[in-house]
């Protein structure tokens, strides 16, 4: 074995870089929050008064610069970290480096940006009826921000009648209960960690699940609907009877079966599984991040206006920010203080970088989003189906940036349309022929596929092979596991399952 040297350059990223790409994949509201954060801790920072960006509004002045050029002017961009300059000079000759070129040279050695918003669907939660509601009641009252479901059992725990020992008993059980209200352990598994037997694990446990929300502490989905039906006093209930016994058709659908086994008809079978369909299957739900509530914030606007769509930015959600004249102050005051200075100097450096990057950002996304809508004109017109295939590599090679800056750029970023609000991300897709030779997008055949589910005979519904028809008759021809494929991404069911008796 032989030992040796070998020199190699190595490209690293700055920490400002690091920000920068940060800055430009972050969506509107994670931006915002950046910005206020490093207003916080950047002394030399500080936010545009309201008072000031509404009379620059008026006199036709625009961005976030002050008078004096300080915030977001091209002159007063600032160099990197590693350039020895003053930044409090404002000579006009700072070297200015090409920030486009170093985010596009970085952005080959960085991963894609990863897509945040695949959600999966959840069943909603069924509204309390009026038997309900003075029961409930109690834990709507209790609902915080901050609380958990462990939290509120183990408060209604405390206004239990369990003495000492069961309260210790009751402590390990709600530590087994999931975010979803479901107990992971098993009886035997709680005797072992309590060193209680089992006549008082299980009364224990029979507390539990006597608390809100109804169908806390069960093991699993039938014991889960089978709580909530006992807390309505359905225990003698048809409904109860189809959890009870026949659960696995039942989450087949397969109501002949369950008819028949009933001795009643289909159509009071499907009105039965409509009435279990109320129940809540996750009585955790109420008490997880209200994810699918979150607020969206379009970045950009796309509106008809003399004759053409215009695009503009949603720059009054975003915080102003400029450098502040108190700076000048406070390297005064720091003149016999070199190290104090040079802490200065650097935060002026931070807080400039800061400000071209919020300006880079803004420029990129609006170039972009530009190009989406001159390529989407009959989208914007018309809507999904006249969606064209678009990729990103086509749009960074017409705008002038690398395909990995496209992809951080539109991850995260609504753009308010005529038709409705869309993550920029959807306008890309992939082509595929028909039976012409044209182009059509996926999201278009997704959007024919989801109008004829729509339109179907919920008696007979649509298979895969007869969509596939159908879609043919369209001069669309793609296979049957592709359709299946698009139908499980669109959540819409198997034909089967789809089935109204």
């Amino acid at each position: 074995m032989q030992l040796g040297q070998r020199l190699a350059q190595v490209q690293t990223m700055s920490p400002q870089m690091q920000q920068s790409l940060a800055m430009l994949q972050a969506p509107m509201l994670d931006l915002r929050a950046m910005i206020n954060k490093e207003l916080q801790e950047n002394p030399v920072l500080e936010e545009v008064p309201l008072e000031e960006i509404a009379k620059r509004e008026e006199t036709g002045a625009e961005g976030a610069a002050p008078e004096n050029g300080e915030a977001q002017s091209e002159a007063a961009v600032e160099p990197p970290a590693d350039t020895q300059v003053d930044p409090t000079k404002e000579n006009g000759n700072e070297p200015v480096d090409d920030f486009q070129q170093e985010l596009e040279r970085l952005a080959e050695l960085s991963e894609e940006w990863r897509d945040h918003f695949n959600g999966a669907q959840t069943t909603p939660i069924q509204r309390p009826t009026v038997d309900d509601e003075e029961r409930r009641q109690f834990m709507f009252d209790s609902l915080t921000a901050d609380i958990t479901l462990a939290d509120f059992l183990a408060e209604q725990s405390r206004m239990s009648d369990l003495d000492a020992d069961e309260m210790a008993v009751a402590e390990v059980v709600i530590g087994n209960i999931d975010e979803y209200g479901y107990l992971e352990a098993s009886v035997e598994e709680l005797m072992q960690a309590t060193n209680e037997d089992r006549d008082t694990v299980e009364e224990v446990l029979c507390v539990i699940r006597s608390f809100e929300p109804a169908g806390v502490g069960a093991r699993d989905l039938r014991e889960c609907l089978l709580l909530q039906l006992e807390r309505k006093g359905m225990i003698d209930s048809e409904e109860y009877r189809v959890v009870d016994r026949h659960m696995d058709a039942l989450g087949r659908r397969r109501f002949p079966e369950i008819a028949r086994a009933l001795g009643v008809e289909v159509d009071e079978v499907q009105d039965i599984a409509e009435n279990i369909g109320h129940l809540e299957p996750r009585p955790g739900r109420a008490f997880l991040p209200d994810s699918e509530a979150m607020v969206v914030l379009p970045e950009v606007f796309v509106e008809w206006k003399d004759g053409d769509y215009v695009v503009s930015s949603n720059r009054e959600e975003m915080p102003q920010v400029r450098i502040s004249n108190d700076y000048k102050d406070m390297l005064a005051g720091a003149r016999d203080a070199k190290d104090v200075r040079e802490y200065i100097r650097s935060k002026i450096r931070d807080g400039k970088f800061l400000i071209k990057s919020i300006q880079q950002r803004h420029d990129t996304i609006l170039k972009i989003a530009k190009e989406i809508v001159g390529r989407q004109r009959e989208f914007m017109d018309e809507g999904v189906s006249e969606l064209k295939p678009m990729t990103m590599s086509e749009v960074a090679e017409e705008v002038g940036v690398h395909e990995t800056t496209v992809s951080r750029a539109v991850s995260g970023k609504y753009m308010k349309t005529p038709q409705g609000l869309f993550e920029m991300r959807y306008f890309f897709t992939s082509a595929l022929k028909t039976a012409t030779g044209q182009d059509v997008s996926n999201a278009s055949v997704k959007q024919v596929i989801q109008d004829l589910v729509d339109n179907e005979d919920k008696s007979k519904p649509l298979s895969d092979e007869q969509i596939v028809k159908t879609l043919a008759d369209k001069n669309l021809k793609i296979a049957r596991r592709t359709v299946a494929k698009y139908r499980g991404e669109l959540g819409i069911l198997s034909s089967n399952m789809r089935k109204v008796y």
